[in-house]
């Protein structure tokens, strides 16, 4: 399943330094070429569950998956920073 821009995509890692975690919800808002042909880059908005913008990152496109309709959304606390 490709993924595509203003999609919502789940991350398929822990983030522990943004306080995110595998499973998490983003919205993809651009793609990035990487600067030495690595890994393309994704940037990603995260909103919080009632909507609010929580931040913007960028992780490896390896990092997110298209959310699949045999899948449920949760909540759960933000995690404390390192």
């Amino acid at each position: 399943m490709t993924v595509e821009l203003y999609q919502e995509v789940a991350l398929t890692r822990d983030l522990p330094e943004h306080r995110l975690k595998a499973g998490d919800i983003a919205m993809l808002v651009d793609v990035v070429p990487h600067p030495r042909d690595g890994e393309e880059g994704c940037v990603l908005e995260v909103f919080n569950a009632i909507g609010e913008s929580f931040t913007t990152i960028t992780v490896p496109i390896s990092a997110v998956e298209a959310l699949r309709s045999d899948e449920i959304l949760s909540v759960r606390p933000l995690i404390k920073a390192l």
